[in-house]
Formats: C-alpha cells, sequence, structure tokens
C-alpha cells in the first residue's frame, strides 16, 4: 500500500507539531485517536450550534471560538497521537479523517450561514470552495504521491485563528447582526472565495503540466488491475 509523503508548509506547522507531539505523550493510555476524531466531531457540532444562534447573543460567538478550539485539538490531535504510539491504521484513518473533516466544514459553514451575519449562499458557497481545495489535495496524494495540506502557506490552523479573530471582532463592533456587518462579512467571504478559487486554479495547473511530464501524449504503461491500483495516503494526516 502507498503511502504520500507529508509537506506541511504553513506557518505554524512547526511549532503546532511540537505542540501536539507534546500533549500526545501526555495523554491517559485510556484515550484513543477514535476518542480524539469524536471530539473533533463534537466540537465542530457544538460550533455550528454556537454561530446559529449567535443571531440571539453575542455570546455565541465567543463559545463558537471555544468550541473551533475544541475541534482543532480532536481534528489535529488524533492522528499526531497514533504516530507517537505506532498504532497507525493508515486505510482507516485515511478514509475517517477526510470523512470527519467534510462533514465539519459543512457544519461549521450552515452555522455561519444562520447566524444572521452573513448570507447563508455565501456561507454555503466558502463551504464548497473549501472541500474543492480539500479534495484536490486528497487526490494529489493519490497521483503525485505528497500530501500539500497547506495552500500558500495558509492550513486549516490558520484558517481557525482567522475564524477566531473574526468572531471577536464581530462581538465587540456588531453584537446584533446588522445590515452593514451582513454586507461588510458576506463581501469579505466573496472576497476569500474568489482568491481560495485562484490558489486552486493555479495548483490545478500546476499539477497538470506535472503529470504531463510525468506521463506524455503518446506514452504507453502496463494495464493494472483496479486492486492493485488502490493506494492510501498517509495514516491519518487530514490533521497535523
Amino acid at each position: 500500500m502507498a503511502t504520500a509523503a507529508r509537506e506541511l508548509t504553513f506557518f505554524l506547522a512547526e511549532p503546532e507539531r511540537r505542540l501536539l507531539r507534546a500533549l500526545a505523550a501526555r495523554l491517559p493510555a485510556a484515550v484513543s485517536s477514535d476518542h480524539l476524531t469524536a471530539l473533533g466531531v463534537l466540537g465542530a457540532l457544538g460550533a455550528g450550534a454556537a454561530y446559529a444562534l449567535s443571531r440571539v447573543s453575542p455570546i455565541w460567538l465567543w463559545v463558537a471560538s471555544a468550541m473551533l478550539v475544541v475541534q482543532w485539538v480532536g481534528d489535529s490531535l488524533d492522528g499526531t497521537l497514533a504516530r507517537v504510539r505506532r498504532a497507525e491504521r493508515p486505510r482507516y484513518g485515511y478514509y475517517l479523517d477526510h470523512v470527519v473533516d467534510a462533514f465539519s466544514t459543512a457544519v461549521i459553514g450552515l452555522g455561519i450561514g444562520l447566524s444572521g451575519y452573513v448570507h447563508l449562499g455565501a456561507a454555503l458557497g466558502i463551504v464548497i470552495v473549501y472541500l474543492a481545495l480539500s479534495i484536490n489535495v486528497y487526490l494529489e496524494s493519490a497521483v503525485l504521491g505528497v500530501f500539500r495540506l497547506a495552500y500558500n502557506r495558509v492550513g486549516p490552523t490558520e484558517v481557525r485563528i482567522i475564524m477566531v479573530i473574526a468572531n471577536a471582532l464581530l462581538a465587540v463592533l456588531s453584537p446584533v447582526p446588522s445590515p452593514v456587518a451582513r454586507t461588510v462579512a458576506t463581501a469579505t467571504l466573496g472576497i476569500l472565495a474568489v482568491g481560495m478559487t485562484g490558489l486552486l486554479a493555479t495548483r490545478f495547473a500546476r499539477n497538470l503540466r506535472t503529470l504531463a511530464q510525468l506521463e506524455p501524449c503518446g506514452h504507453t504503461t502496463a494495464v493494472r488491475s483496479p486492486r492493485a491500483e488502490t493506494g492510501v495516503a498517509t495514516p491519518r494526516t487530514a490533521a497535523t
């Protein structure tokens, strides 16, 4: 079974890696990677619910930030724990992590759309673009053998930090969703979506050039069975 080389190039990758390994080494033996994955799901559900409730009170924006931290702990620490304990389950972990990541992204995005601070269509649009970026990462790991989680030095951890900062600004500057705050927040998401789409298009074009060089037109390869073609990327590498 093939494994993809991990390239974690986002700004906080190295300090985050050291922190997660230190936390994993101190966890009791009763705590498993699956427990942490479940914690991440609960954090995502909590964040989505808190965002939806923020139309009632700005306090829920602070709760959403806390739940994002919980989601980070579960999502990022499960794979690290498996590696520290040398208990990787490559296919199981890879499949579970990416399904959970897609679910968490959708739940949090839906909650943001229901918050009243952002137009629902804009929130769901950013979810679609984010999932497209994630799918591209998974495909790269399969066809290029490299797992590049970050886009232009920005990874999931940086995204969470930006969300926490945005929550604080909204809670302080616009405790109640207003037309002005809604317009600004929606426009900001639109700009982010355009930028993310540009990053995806750039990386897509670069990958196609690389693959065209590896498999030039007219090049033939031996036919392999579907079973032989099945490959899985790094164990539990959806998170750091």
